[in-house]
């Protein structure tokens, strides 16, 4: 792995910043109905496609998976791929995810495994290219590309979860629409799509979709809607006439069911996790309220500082969006495989993610750091929350600064007692917003 290497810095001042105590405080978010057989559901979803019934038996059939950390995704597709072979077809795995990975096909296939998605858990093989084919191209001269193995299939089925998007809010964000234009599309599809900048994600994207969906063997795909808890509350098997449709409908619920912090405004943000399981930008830009797109203003709340502090287990290595932060560790540092998130963001064209914020030697500088240039009052003062990630907002740790705004929120259930942060002797933070077993 290429990572990044810092020297270890100290800084004599940090040592006279007070830490504000923090409470842990628990909220509720939309839970909707999880699905309660989840293989059942996915079973079903497939055996209702007139495509695939309509199919000889031996067809073969690739079975397209993305890089995202999706609740129950290895029984889906393993039951997706099992329930293909009880109809008589013949199933394989495409890796579905445009550059990511590093942008190879060794790099593609790891991402799978550090989801659980390996040949032995999926019951067939899986066969991985960065090489594509060309189905032609759009109004505004983009090429659409499709995975070479996927075109050769006799169909694909698409497996992806619809969700907002990191960078722009759109009727079509997340989903069946962008795997099938950006995943399989490989890097080369990926460039495509991001080469003009955000307006090509609401313009670009849709339309080599559309040349994909009408030109490639694409038969059907599994949407997938989870609630705040990341337990799956739709899977919807859906016709390849009906993507755009599905995903618009969908992305409405997904973001019913999208956990926040109640606040506008929050001086010091810690962030125990980023990864690419957890949002294609590491960090959900809703929570954050930084997507730091020069031509797209940030959403809120307003957060004068962030710190980040580890990465997830499931990401392996991929530390995009840790240029949304201020300040990182060392420890971080040494994890960001940096041939990763740099492979994304030329990719991406969004190469602010990729940069590294000011590295310190460990968790306590980096809170001392934090809080010292948050623009506070004082330091006891200072709005202090900190998160396991963006997508895990059950508990929190918040200074007492934010305790009367969540008190007053709905979202508010109960709290403890301030207590001080405590660190080991490495400096390593121990009062956290996860159990100790969870990290990374």
């Amino acid at each position: 792995m290429a990572s990044a290497q810092f020297p270890e810095l100290r800084f004599k001042h940090l040592e006279d910043v007070v830490l504000p105590k923090v409470a842990r405080v628990r909220l509720r978010h939309p839970a909707g109905d999880p699905i309660a057989d989840v293989a059942g559901a996915a079973a079903k979803a497939i055996r209702s496609s007139a495509r695939l019934n309509a199919m000889p038996a031996g067809s073969v059939i690739a079975v397209a998976l993305g890089s995202r950390g999706i609740n129950s995704i290895p029984t889906v597709a393993r039951t997706v791929i099992d329930t293909l072979k009880a109809m008589g077809h013949v199933p394989f795995v495409v890796p579905a995810m445009g550059s990511h990975g590093g942008g190879t096909a060794e790099g593609q296939v790891k991402v799978l495994a550090n989801l659980g998605l390996t040949p032995e858990a999926l019951g067939c093989e899986i066969r991985a290219t960065m090489d594509v084919v060309d189905y032609g191209e759009t109004a505004d001269g983009a090429r659409c590309k499709f995975d070479k193995n996927a075109a050769g299939a006799d169909a694909v089925v698409v497996i992806n979860r619809v969700k907002s998007h990191t960078t722009f809010d759109r009727p079509i964000e997340s989903g069946l629409v962008k795997i099938t234009a950006v995943g399989l599309g490989k890097a080369d599809g990926a460039r495509a799509v991001h080469r003009t900048g955000p307006p090509a994600l609401s313009e670009t994207l849709p339309a080599l979709a559309k040349i994909a969906l009408e030109r490639s063997p694409i038969a059907f795909g599994i949407a997938l809607v989870e609630n705040a808890a990341k337990q799956l509350v739709v899977l919807e098997g859906v016709d390849r006439d009906d993507f755009f449709e599905a995903d618009e409908r969908l992305l409405k619920l997904a973001k019913t069911h999208t956990a926040r912090l109640p606040f506008d405004h929050i001086d010091a943000l810690v962030v125990e996790q980023i990864g690419k399981d957890i949002s294609g930008a590491g960090m959900d830009h809703a929570v954050t309220g930084r997507a730091d797109l020069r031509s797209i203003p940030n959403p809120p709340p307003f957060v004068s500082r962030i710190a980040v502090l580890g990465l997830s287990k499931a990401t392996g290595g991929n530390g995009l969006g840790i240029g949304l932060a201020d300040f990182t560790t060392l420890d971080v540092a040494a994890k960001v495989d940096v041939q990763q998130i740099y492979m994304n963001s030329l990719t991406s064209t969004l190469v602010e993610k990729s940069r590294f914020p000011i590295v310190l030697a460990d968790d306590r500088d980096a809170l001392r750091a934090l809080v010292s240039t948050s623009w506070s009052k004082s330091d006891p003062e200072t709005e202090l929350c900190i998160i396991r990630s963006t997508l895990h907002l059950d508990e929190v740790l918040l200074s007492s600064a934010l305790l009367p705004a969540m008190r007053a929120s709905a979202n508010y259930v109960d709290e403890g007692p301030l207590e001080d942060l405590q660190f080991d002797e490495a400096g390593r933070l121990l009062t956290r917003a996860y159990a100790a077993d969870m990290a990374a």
